[in-house]
């Protein structure tokens, strides 16, 4: 199924145009499709109808691009898949609303789901949007507070990340008619990869190559972001390390270089990088374990790889 040529044949009306021209563009800003792909392995897995999960699929994508939207807004930015973000090519406006009426985009594809899986798929689609929404809003606490903990992060970015991959899998494993158990395993699969997906992408932000990450390397740095890295930094550091590090977060006479190298080099003293290839190599494991309770064909085949390959994005 061919994703990209799908989103780009969405019947969008033509005006206003600065209500759609932005949903247009984000939808073809391209990014790795993964959500709705997940949700046609979930099917396949079941030997489901690629037909039947198209537009569940659909209503992901587009549900996960309008979370990049608002995110991007409240995260200040500038850059996404290499593009200038939207509220940077248009404004922080167009950016809400047009991400509200991509919101609205997803629940009309939703709706063309069979009548007899609608209400359960329509729940499941809920208890995942909702789950996403806590996720967001624990990562704005996090801005205020000093004391958070790993073990909370870890929660954070499984409401905030990996519950979308979860809910792909079992929406599409619902589809094609898979039991609770096994719709459950699946689940399991979704949000292990999800953090393990999350953890790597805090790691590419400091060791990323630029080109392939798809976005500037040290946002989360210069936005004094509580990310895995900074998290296991601030748990090792000494009491004086800890206070240089926030120290230098807070500085504002170091040009954004300058700021990302001394983070940088302290993350490199205290082994950070090791401790998150740790994680999510844990994590990977997981994952590939919950696959040994399904189904083994070639859908499972391709799960299998998609984690393999997931953490081992390059750095």
């Amino acid at each position: 199924m061919d994703f990209n040529n799908l989103l780009h044949n969405l019947d969008f009306p033509t005006a206003p145009d600065g209500l759609y021209e932005p949903i247009v563009y984000t939808l073809a800003s391209g990014g790795k499709r993964l959500r709705p792909q997940l949700v046609l392995l979930g099917s396949q897995l079941f030997d489901g109808q690629e037909q039947d999960v198209q537009p569940a699929a659909l209503a992901i994508e587009v549900f996960h691009n309008f979370t990049l939207l608002h995110d991007d807004v409240m995260d200040k930015a500038d850059v996404r898949r290499g593009r200038p973000t939207v509220h940077v090519k248009w404004n922080e406006n167009t950016a809400i609303l047009s991400g509200d009426q991509m919101l609205i985009e997803a629940y009309k594809l939703l709706s063309q789901v069979s009548e007899d899986k609608l209400p359960r798929v329509l729940q499941l689609f809920n208890q995942m949007a909702t789950a996403i929404c806590e996720g967001q809003q624990y990562d704005m606490d996090f801005e205020s507070r000093e004391d958070v903990a790993i073990d909370e992060y870890i929660q954070m970015i499984r409401l905030k990340t990996a519950v979308l991959l979860g809910y792909a899998l079992r929406i599409g494993a619902y589809i094609a008619g898979a039991d609770d158990q096994q719709q459950q395993s699946l689940f399991d699969y979704g949000i292990n990869i999800g953090l393990a997906f999350q953890i790597q992408d805090d790691l590419l932000d400091v060791y990323g190559d630029p080109a392939t990450f798809g976005k500037a390397i040290g946002g989360d740095i210069l936005c004094g972001k509580k990310t895995f890295m900074l998290l296991t930094a601030f748990k090792k550091a000494s009491s004086e390390i800890r206070q240089e590090l926030q120290q230098t977060l807070l500085r504002t006479d170091m040009t954004n270089n300058e700021k990302i190298s001394a983070v940088t080099a302290v993350y490199d003293m205290l082994n950070v990088r090791q401790d998150a290839e740790k994680f999510i190599q844990h994590y990977t494991d997981n994952a590939l374990l919950c696959l040994q309770q399904l189904p083994l064909n070639e859908a499972n085949n391709r799960l299998r790889e998609l984690a393999e390959k997931l953490s081992e994005r390059k750095r």
